[in-house]
């Protein structure tokens, strides 16, 4: 189901007792992925939950799908690329606030790999767009033109969870984004599980329960 104006792909599905406003959860895929990778993940979570699920913009040309970005020799992103990903994901958020019965006190960006990169630039950027933030295998793309609000991510919640036998972004990148969350004040649950570049059956139910206690609205503050 793809209906708002937007020129970003995109799938979302109701929940089954929807709402006027409904708590939303948006999907950011990683490369070589596209908006049907993340989908399976929703019979793991609230129910309660809008999901949409988004296509990076770019083709990617080494094995199909979609990515947000190229990188180089580093794990920078390429910056041309990435203004352009960037841009059209903070256009996108912005259609579907205004088109879809979103909650906007309760909107969380669930990313893995790629996407978690993007939904770290957005909540970094944009901190009032966003209740919180469930980072899969990522990392802060500190080497871009963004300009972060570190000082006023109070509100926001994270939750990041790295493999620490990753052996397409290191555990380090992870490590790191915690250091600059918890410098920020950000409220931030963190995890490191036995488990490569991935999504594990123990860090989905850890962040599905995470989030739940935020719908609930018994997080700890």
């Amino acid at each position: 189901m793809n209906t708002i104006g937007t020129t970003l792909v995109h799938q979302l599905i109701l929940p089954e007792k929807a709402k006027e406003k409904n708590p939303t959860l948006i999907l950011l895929h990683g490369r070589g992925a596209d908006e049907e990778d993340l989908l399976g993940l929703s019979d793991y979570l609230d129910e309660r939950l809008l999901l949409i699920s988004v296509r990076a913009p770019f083709p990617f040309t080494y094995g199909g799908g979609y990515t947000w970005y190229d990188v180089g020799t580093t794990a920078d992103p390429d910056p041309a690329m990435f203004h352009k990903s960037y841009g059209a994901l903070s256009r996108f958020l912005d259609d579907i606030l205004a088109g879809y019965p979103v909650d906007r006190t309760k909107v969380f960006l669930l990313g893995f790999s790629m996407g978690t990169v993007m939904a770290y630039a957005i909540s970094l950027t944009r901190p009032t767009l966003c209740r919180g933030v469930i980072a899969n295998s990522g990392y802060v793309p500190e080497g871009t033109d963004l300009v972060f609000q570190w000082d006023v991510l109070a509100s926001i919640d994270y939750f990041v969870a790295h493999g620490v036998i990753d052996p397409v972004i290191p555990v380090q990148f992870g490590r790191r984004a915690k250091e600059l969350l918890e410098k920020a004040g950000a409220n931030l649950e963190y995890h490191e599980y036995p488990m490569a570049h991935q999504i594990s059956e123990a860090s989905l139910s850890d962040a599905a329960g995470w989030l739940k206690r935020r719908l609930d609205g018994e997080e700890d503050r």
